[in-house]
């Protein structure tokens, strides 16, 4: 009890530290930090839900909802039983536009099992069945088929991959029919060397699950209801209790199987306790399945002698053949596995250009053919992806343009192949072997906002056509570097300022419209020039612009260096105005001053004058009869 309790203690506390972390922004830097503490790594993200999650009876950890591009969460309903209990899911509607994906950052590098799950919206229409592709890293893994939702075993797909960026894009793409709707996404991390098939495996090679099957007695179950060690991803294993009518019958023990649950593959022990054998009256124990053309198969065969009657090497002998093809000869479970009770997979890889294929067990010696399980699952080679110098630029012109939702520029611009980014043409470099840019044609698109100087980094850039739209702003002059460009068309918008001499170095320049602008000054003498090979520029209804034949005639033409020059030196010059007009108004204002004072003071000035004068008069008259101030006495000055 004591023990119980201190589990959920600690998986309430690890809860409330991942809804913390997903608010504050933290979350890929946690699961990071746990990840080298916790092996294998494993997310399970409930899409559409505001909080954490825990589902019965396993009390399966679900993170509530991040990392989406777009969408809206509504509640769930599940077509299935195998599905996981969830209420609520995630979908895309075509306003959002037709690619929206999940990109899950802080994923530890590694081998991982990627799985998701399906859903409809709640009181949806049962016919609105929604039809979509699914892609993981920019490769197409999936498209679901009509009837999927009547499946059991159809509402989920399932692949084995590398991730090696600390990162996983996984995106949805409309197809026209219905809006996706993703109920829940699963990172599970298993062993590097899990499913190596053959000697040229590697790390890019994506397993897609087809069919996995438990043959003979009882249930369809996921590795942890079998108890499997978490390593092997948690697979789902569909239980077949017969290939055909009458053609087999089931088996099981209770006996102990040996060599089960080993690395790299980790299966369950209690899958090899059951199995199918096939019957006397039909011998061949065969299972058709039906599958795309054209591709390559990876099939594993789970085998385990588990019947009383076989003690030794020689006892059951059988081929296996694949579409007719024998792929094992003299299968004798005993002598391949080293005992009885013992677990043996058999791998081979098929390219199968129909649309069935077919394994079938044909005895050879002794009892009859049996098998415990059987593993199909689509190789798929991975898409190149795009420069990411270029992914970076066409993110930036995203934001400049404020593109809306319904453009879809999400993931890969251009893989899938089946879906690239709306307006982007692509074109595979064989030098680098990615994809680049080629083409970007958004015209009469309704766009605002301004073209990036990091419109440049699109190096291979064949045609730009931006026309019919309201993007304002300067040209920016990095637009020159661009020397594969063939095609600009601004024209059409509120682009201002003047044409960048830069773009005189575009020599593979065919065809420039830059009419219907606000531009203004001279045409650059480089690209008049140009006219006379044959390139086709537009310049018009741009009121300031001129210089070249069929624009007004232009002034001594200015560089930038000297139209700076000028402008500073009438800087200079107005400042020199406004200081001496300043100096002149404030001595005027002093003299006006004074002149006042001075007026003010005149009639006291007068009086002072006569006083003097009679003073002087005064000594003037006395000066012939000047006494001592002794004889005379004390001179007295009366008012």
């Amino acid at each position: 009890m004591l023990r119980f309790l201190l589990l959920r203690l600690f998986f309430l506390c690890f809860a409330s530290s991942v809804t913390n972390a997903a608010q504050r922004g933290y979350l890929p830097f946690l699961l990071h930090s746990i990840s080298k503490l916790i092996w294998p790594f494993a997310m399970r993200i409930s899409c559409g839900a505001r909080q954490n999650v825990q589902t019965r009876p396993t009390t399966t950890l679900w993170y509530k909802d991040f990392g989406y591009t777009g969408g809206i969460p509504a509640n769930a309903s599940t077509t299935s039983y195998i599905t996981p209990p969830l209420k609520t899911l995630r979908y895309f509607p075509l306003s959002e536009g037709p690619s929206n994906c999940y990109k899950i950052n802080g994923v530890p590098k590694g081998h991982y099992s990627v799985r998701i799950f399906f859903g409809l919206v709640a009181q949806a229409r049962a016919t609105n069945e929604p039809l979509f592709d699914i892609s993981i890293q920019g490769t197409q893994i999936y498209s679901l088929k009509p009837g999927w939702t009547t499946q059991d075993d159809q509402p989920f797909t399932e692949a084995r991959l590398f991730l090696m960026d600390r990162t996983v894009s996984i995106c949805f793409h409309s197809t026209g029919h219905g809006d996706p709707a993703i109920l829940s996404i699963e990172i599970l991390q298993i062993d590097d060397k899990a499913y190596y098939f053959a000697p040229n495996w590697s790390q890019e090679i994506i397993l897609r699950t087809v069919k996995r099957l438990s043959c003979g007695f009882g249930q369809s179950k996921f590795g942890v209801d079998y108890g499997a060690d978490p390593k092997g991803g948690d697979r789902f294993w569909q239980h077949i209790k017969t290939f055909g009518q009458d053609s087999d019958r089931p088996r099981s023990v209770e006996t102990r199987i040996k060599k089960a649950s080993l690395p790299p593959n980790f299966y369950p022990e209690t899958l090899y306790r059951s199995a199918l054998v096939s019957s006397s009256s039909q011998p061949d124990l065969s299972y058709t399945l039906d599958v795309d053309p054209n591709r390559n198969y990876s099939i594993w065969l789970h085998f385990a002698e588990i019947d009383n009657s076989v003690n030794s090497i020689g006892q059951r002998v059988f081929d296996i053949m694949i579409n007719g093809d024998v792929a094992f000869r003299d299968v004798d479970i005993v002598k391949l596995s080293g005992d009885r009770y013992t677990a043996l997979v058999l791998n081979t890889t098929v390219t199968v250009n129909g649309r069935s294929l077919i394994i079938t067990l044909r005895p050879k010696e002794g009892s009859l053919a049996t098998i415990t399980a059987i593993e199909i699952l689509e190789v798929i080679m991975p898409e190149s992806k795009t420069l990411s110098d270029e992914v970076m630029a066409l993110q930036t012109l995203k934001r400049a343009l404020g593109l809306p939702p319904r453009f879809g520029w999400n993931g890969d611009p251009c893989v899938p192949q089946q879906h690239p980014w709306t307006g982007v043409d692509c074109q595979l470099d064989k030098s680098s072997g990615n994809w680049v840019i080629d083409g970007l044609g958004l015209d009469n698109q309704g766009l605002k906002g301004f073209l990036p100087k990091d419109i440049s980094r699109l190096h291979n850039l064949q045609i730009l056509n931006l026309s019919g739209n309201s993007i304002g702003g300067a040209i920016p002059s990095s637009l020159g570097t661009v020397i594969t460009l063939e095609v600009l068309d601004l024209s059409y918008n509120i682009f201002n300022g003047s044409i960048p001499d830069s773009l005189g170095q575009l020599m593979k320049l065919k065809r420039l419209n830059l009419n219907g602008n606000l531009l203004s000054g001279m045409v650059p003498a480089t690209l008049g020039g140009r006219l006379l090979h044959r390139a086709s520029f537009n310049f018009t209804d741009n009121k300031g612009l001129c210089g070249i034949p069929g624009l007004p005639a232009c002034g001594p033409h200015l560089s930038a260096g000297a139209k700076i020059g000028i402008g500073l030196g009438a800087s200079f010059a107005f400042l020199l105005l406004i200081t001496c007009s300043v100096c002149w108004w404030k001595r005027r204002q002093n003299i006006i001053r004074a002149q006042q004072i001075a007026a003010r003071a005149a009639p006291y000035a007068k009086k002072r004058t006569h006083f003097s004068r009679d003073i002087q008069m005064t000594r003037h008259n006395n000066y012939g009869n000047s006494h001592t101030a002794a004889e005379n006495g004390p001179i007295l000055l009366g008012g």
